[in-house]
């Protein structure tokens, strides 16, 4: 068979394969069965040729491949010594079955190296791109926006800002419904995430209720707990109750609460305990107080916890249970409060490390949520000892007692002295001082802390008391228990000031502000101590600071006006007076401070509108209808002044000016007859007046009465006397100069009784005395203040003819010739 083999001819180094596709009809198909060679290839080396890739071979050795004709060398076979097939064997030659060349050169295997790992390859290729137009991945990018809307809803409501967190949430809704309709169009509608719709619904929900929309918020939670794809959304039933007891609809409260414990699991053993809880809150706000001890009871034996047994206690009391009562209040201090004991943050040695753990945990976020339920666990305690004490026993002092042994025998001790000022406290609330003052006395000799705080409490009882030596000593005694106690420092300063050293007293405000900066009493005390020593610019620094501590303090608004008044800088305090009526609108001082600064600033209007609103609050004060009835003889209007001088006769029925006043504005007015009889009624009430007299007199000589002959003789009759009186003095007090004209009946306009009267009572006499025939005598109204009923001061609109201003002068002035000059008024 050799002649039909075609070996490649030796001197062709380069092309190995050439004659391949030459026909041959050696190659002839249809004499392959019949070929014995063939077929015994065929049957030797089925299956055993590696695949043939159309990468370029690489081999353990830089050997030549052997060819299907045959070649130079021969190769090892990879498959374990298996023969070359295209060479002869066993005397039979195979023939080569290919009819196009593999690609393969002899250059390209000539210079190979050893590269079993392929780093001949050179870097992978690029990653193939992302297509951003493709739905999937605008689903991606929609799903990620959303959660970040979410996100960020959520972070601003955490930051207060309620608004931004309800937009957000809503943005994240709409974006959510949006993701939806497209997932459904690229998938089924079991590929939708429900997790993300959940948050978002529920995060709108909560967003809803933080701003008390809470018709849209309970339309969302019952999307979200209809839906039946959403597992353990029945709980959210707690959230709608919540909303529903915010409303105080609180049988639908209990409804969903119920319906919200019915779906909880009992495994769920805290969350239900909540529940309960609020149920029981909500069965106390409704009234029904059996069925909340119910709720409060179970709590109490299965979890107790201290708001349950507090409620349970408020639930005894208002039905008037003394023994449950009693009971309750033991189960609330046995409730265990599961923190550790301060000896834990106590170096029990010297070394270092130890010290530097115990001083790194003193003050953790775990400490501190210790002290707050510490705290909380106190506060209810006290509250609960306060409340039931004067209930449970025949007196409250029994049961402050019965309270206190209680605490004693609990792992709330330190808090059985607390009760015991607490109830000093309560004596001074009933008014009863020397049991106040007993009790507080019975801790001088007990700890410092407490000594402190009984020493402070007694100053500051004898300080109201103005008895200032004993309010000083205890002030002392709780200043020397404790040197960092701020109200200790605040009551001696306070003694202090009481004496008139108003520097020492600055300096114990100074210290209770370094010890405690938050004591608003010693701020605001020495701001006061400032005003005193007329350091008015350190003064309104104090103000200030204390008005940004406490925005809505009248005192504070009332101390800066003051301040800049004195500061002469009117315009200032009618601004800081106009914060201070804003916050309380019916102080009648406030408003007539207001009159006061604008009448001193001329607006006459605006002084009139402030006076007035403070009459109508306060209608007795003096000062105030003083100032309105001159006001509206001023502006001729005599017959309104008339109603305000009688309301301050009333007060001050024995100061003969108002009611000479009311004569007056009569006569002035044009009422002959009523102001003859108002004089007439004023010398029966104080007969020994000269210038009622005088006025009978006028106007009996214009009236043309026969009387005027008796009064003329009693006016005649009672000036010799004072001529006398007046001789009689100045001779006993050989030129004195005390002056007893004050204990006159009257003050005549021509003695000059009126020395000693304010700036504000003088420009208003003058006013009065500036007027036609209004002689009346004038002196300063006291301070005192007393309660009457209010009348409106205008009353209907008077109806005056336009020419009733000058026929009014011309009747003051009509018949004055024919008076003596005896007769007449100064």
């Amino acid at each position: 068979m050799m002649q039909n083999v075609h070996l490649a001819p030796e001197t062709d180094e380069d092309d190995l394969y050439s004659g391949y596709n030459d026909y041959n009809p050696t190659y002839d198909t249809e004499e392959l069965e019949n070929d014995t060679a063939f077929q015994q290839a065929v049957r030797t080396s089925h299956g055993r040729r590696p695949p043939i890739t159309a990468k370029i071979p690489s081999t353990a050795v830089t050997r030549p491949v052997a060819t299907g004709y045959g070649s130079k060398t021969s190769l090892a076979s990879s498959m374990g010594g298996r023969p070359v097939t295209g060479v002869i064997q066993d005397g039979v030659t195979r023939p080569m079955t290919a009819v196009r060349a593999a690609g393969f050169t002899k250059g390209a295997l000539r210079g190979s190296a050893f590269d079993p790992l392929g780093q001949s390859r050179g870097p992978a290729p690029p990653l193939e791109a992302k297509n951003e137009d493709s739905p999937e991945e605008k689903i991606r990018q929609l799903e990620k926006k959303v959660n970040e809307l979410v996100e960020e809803s959520c972070i601003a409501n955490s930051c207060g800002d309620l608004k931004l967190a309800l937009e957000k949430a809503k943005d994240a809704g709409r974006k959510e419904r949006v993701l939806v309709r497209q997932r459904e169009q690229v998938t089924s509608p079991e590929n939708i995430n429900l997790d993300l719709t959940y948050s978002v619904l529920f995060n709108l929900a909560s967003q809803y209720s933080a701003n008390e929309m809470y018709a849209e918020a309970l339309n969302t939670y019952q999307v979200i707990v209809k839906n039946k794809m959403f597992t353990n959304a029945g709980r959210l039933k707690v959230n709608m109750g919540n909303i529903y007891l915010k409303q105080r609809n609180y049988s639908k409260a209990i409804k969903f609460y119920r319906m919200a414990l019915d779906q909880i699991p009992s495994v769920h053993k805290e969350m239900r305990i909540k529940i309960m809880q609020n149920i029981g809150v909500t069965f106390i706000k409704t009234g029904q107080y059996s069925d909340a001890i119910n709720s409060f009871e179970h709590i109490m034996s299965m979890a107790p916890n201290l708001k349950a047994g507090f409620n349970l206690i408020l639930s005894y009391f208002a039905v008037g249970d003394r023994e449950k009562m009693k009971k309750a209040f033991q189960k609330l201090i046995a409730v265990p409060l599961e923190i550790d004991e301060d000896d834990k943050y106590i170096s029990p040695s010297d070394d270092p490390h130890t010290n530097l753990v115990i001083e790194a945990i003193k003050n953790d976020h775990l400490r501190q949520m210790e002290r707050e339920r510490k705290a909380i666990a106190e506060k209810y305690i006290m509250t609960a000892a306060k409340l039931i004490a004067p209930v449970i026993e025949t007196s409250f002092a029994v049961g402050y007692d019965w309270c206190v042994e209680v605490v004693k025998a609990s792992q709330y001790i330190e808090l059985a002295n607390d009760l015991e000022i607490n109830k000093a406290i309560t004596y001074l609330r009933q008014k009863d001082f020397n049991q106040a003052v007993e009790t507080l006395k019975m801790f001088e000799k007990k700890d410092s802390r407490v000594k402190s705080a009984a020493a402070t409490n007694l100053s500051f009882l004898y300080y109201l008391e103005n008895e200032f030596a004993q309010a000083s000593s205890y002030a002392d005694l709780a200043v020397s228990s404790d040197r960092y106690n701020p109200s200790a420092l605040t009551n001696k300063g306070n003694t202090v000031f009481a004496n008139g050293d108003y520097e020492k007293a600055a300096e114990f405000y100074k210290e209770a502000l370094r010890n405690d900066s938050s004591c608003t009493e010693a701020l605001y005390n020495i701001g006061l101590t400032y005003k005193k020593l007329n350091r008015l610019d350190e003064a309104l620094d104090c103000f200030l600071k204390l008005h940004a501590i406490l925005r809505n303090s009248a005192q504070v608004l009332y101390q800066i006006a003051n301040v800049y008044e004195l500061m002469e800088d009117p315009n200032q305090a009618i601004e800081w007076l106009m914060q201070l009526i804003s916050v309380v609108p019916t102080d009648s001082r406030a408003l007539s401070k207001l009159g006061e600064l604008y009448d001193s600033e001329g607006d006459k209007s605006q002084a009139f509108q402030y006076y007035y609103e403070s009459y109508r609050y306060f209608p007795s004060n003096i000062e105030v209808i003083e100032w309105l009835g001159a006001y509206y003889i001023d502006t001729q209007f005599c017959e309104k002044a008339i109603q305000y001088f009688e309301r301050a006769a009333l007060i001050q029925p024995t100061q003969v000016k108002w009611q000479l006043m009311v004569a007056s504005c009569f006569r002035r007015s044009g009422n002959y007859q009523k102001a003859l009889d108002t004089y007439k009624d004023i010398h029966r009430k104080f007969p020994e007046n000269v210038e009622c007299l005088r006025f009978l007199v006028r106007l009996c000589t214009d009236i043309g009465l026969k009387e005027v002959q008796e009064y003329a003789t009693k006016l005649k009759r009672l000036e010799k006397k004072k001529e006398i009186r007046e001789q009689r003095i100045k001779s006993g007090r050989d030129g004195s100069g005390g002056s007893r004209s004050k204990r006159e009946s009257s003050a005549g306009s021509d003695s000059g009784q009126n020395c000693s009267a304010s700036s504000k009572g003088e420009r208003l006499s003058a006013k009065l005395r500036a007027l036609p025939g209004t002689n009346e005598p004038y002196e300063s109204s006291s301070h005192k203040e007393i309660d009457a009923s209010y009348v409106d001061p205008l009353g209907p609109q008077a109806e005056r003819p336009k020419t009733a201003a000058r026929k009014r002068i011309e009747e003051d002035d009509f018949a004055d010739e024919e008076l003596g000059d005896d007769l007449l008024p100064e």
